[in-house]
């Protein structure tokens, strides 16, 4: 298992032999010209109860974003039909919600059942999970649980109040229980040092097994959340965050996630150098926006890099 001191050396290395070494374990474990798009619909949005800095839609932030209903069973069908016919393999529902309550789930289960049933994978998103949760989803046709760490065990206070990182653990334990797949990653760019970046790559690697999804994402500064104004993350530094993930957990899909546009294009490069193998793809990711899918195929096409094609069937339990 990977100490933090040991994810760091990696982080430290000058950085052409760190990009050399993730290119290395890249290739060992993935076609390095080929990246899994996923698209991600938020099908509740805003009215969360939690406190995290980062989210415009804890309600406690004035960030313009409005408390919306739960989205109908057609309006989820149709994004999910159009992610399809735009290449995307994976189809991700996010809920803002501190957790389902029963009533929730109960109406969240149909949504899953019609992604399934277009053959996409699925993936969910919807706050901590009670006993027996995790195991409805499944039967409901879902194939991945998101649940992020968000960031390193000694930096998580600084971030989150309302729950602990226990809290995540459980929820993560839940869905392994389960045997669904799980996603999990974290944000970088929050005013953590690079110790505690190192410290987040730590422990998604020590999770047995580590995630077979691993989502890393460059924080998004939503004016009206404590961390708007935050000093911004060196690029460099994110690629650096790629490449270690891609060491720690060699298997995992690892994705560029929020804050891509930010980055600019040849960052993305980079990074896709680097052992990023998936992203989510399509014009808006939950409530920030995210490059359209027409210029994610440009790039895609010029870096001679080709969308994953769609899995036989669902993933396996």
């Amino acid at each position: 298992m990977l100490t933090v001191e040991a994810v760091l050396e990696l982080i430290e290395l000058p950085f052409n032999d760190l990009l050399y070494r993730a290119h290395q374990v890249h290739r060992e474990n993935f076609d390095p010209n080929t990246v899994q798009l996923s698209t991600l619909l938020s099908v509740k949005t805003g009215g969360c109860p939690e406190d995290c800095q980062y989210c415009p839609q804890a309600k406690r932030y004035h960030t313009g974003v409005q408390d919306e209903p739960l989205l109908t069973i057609d309006a989820v069908l149709a994004a999910a039909q159009a992610a399809k016919a735009n290449g995307a393999t994976r189809f991700c529902m996010g809920a803002a919600w501190r957790g389902p309550k029963e009533r929730d789930l109960k109406q969240v289960l149909p949504l899953v059942s019609v992604v399934h049933e277009l053959g996409l994978e699925t993936c969910a998103t919807l706050g901590l999970l009670k006993d027996g949760q995790a195991e409805e989803l499944k039967r409901a046709g879902l194939d991945y649980y998101n649940h992020n760490l968000d960031t390193a065990p000694e930096f998580y206070g600084r971030i989150i109040t309302t729950r602990d990182y226990q809290d995540r653990l459980d929820t993560l334990e839940r869905v392994r229980s389960a045997g669904l797949r799980v996603c999990c990653g974290g944000i970088v760019g929050m005013g953590e040092n690079r110790r505690q970046r190192a410290g987040l790559i730590a422990q998604l690697a020590s999770l047995a097994p580590p995630p077979e999804s691993v989502p890393i994402n460059n924080l998004v500064q939503v004016e009206g959340t404590p961390l708007h104004g935050t000093a911004l993350l060196d690029p460099f530094e994110f690629v650096r965050t790629i490449a270690a993930a891609r060491i720690a957990m060699p298997r995992s899909y690892v994705r560029l996630s929020a804050g891509r546009q930010e980055l600019g294009e040849g960052i993305q490069a980079l990074c896709f150098f680097a052992g990023a193998n998936s992203i989510f793809y399509g014009e808006k990711l939950l409530t920030t926006g995210n490059p359209e899918a027409a210029a994610d195929r440009g790039l895609m096409a010029r870096l001679g890099i080709a969308p994953q094609a769609a899995a036989h069937g669902h993933a396996p339990s």
